[in-house]
């Protein structure tokens, strides 16, 4: 039993990640670098946690809506800004 739950988590980390995902990830860490802030920092003016930040710039985490205005919030921007050029 522990072996097949040792290889389900294995596969489950060698799943690709959703290239919407990916793109989303990829503006959320862009405007932060162009705004000068560190992942802790727009964690802070956020109100989300910095291992959540660094799991939506990896494009493993899938934000709620709510969640990306708080990330827009943080960023002082709208959510269209932040979603940017992610297509399906």
């Amino acid at each position: 039993m522990t072996d097949c739950l040792w290889t389900y988590r294995l596969s489950c980390l060698d799943m690709k990640t959703d290239p919407i995902l990916l793109a989303l990830g990829k503006n959320v860490s862009d405007l932060r670098k162009e705004k000068g802030l560190t992942q802790e920092q727009l964690a802070e003016r956020s109100g989300l946690d910095s291992t959540y930040i660094s799991g939506i710039e990896r494009g493993v985490r899938n934000p709620s809506f709510k969640s990306l205005i708080s990330l827009a919030n943080g960023f002082g921007i709208s959510v269209s800004d932040v979603c940017a050029g992610v297509k399906k």
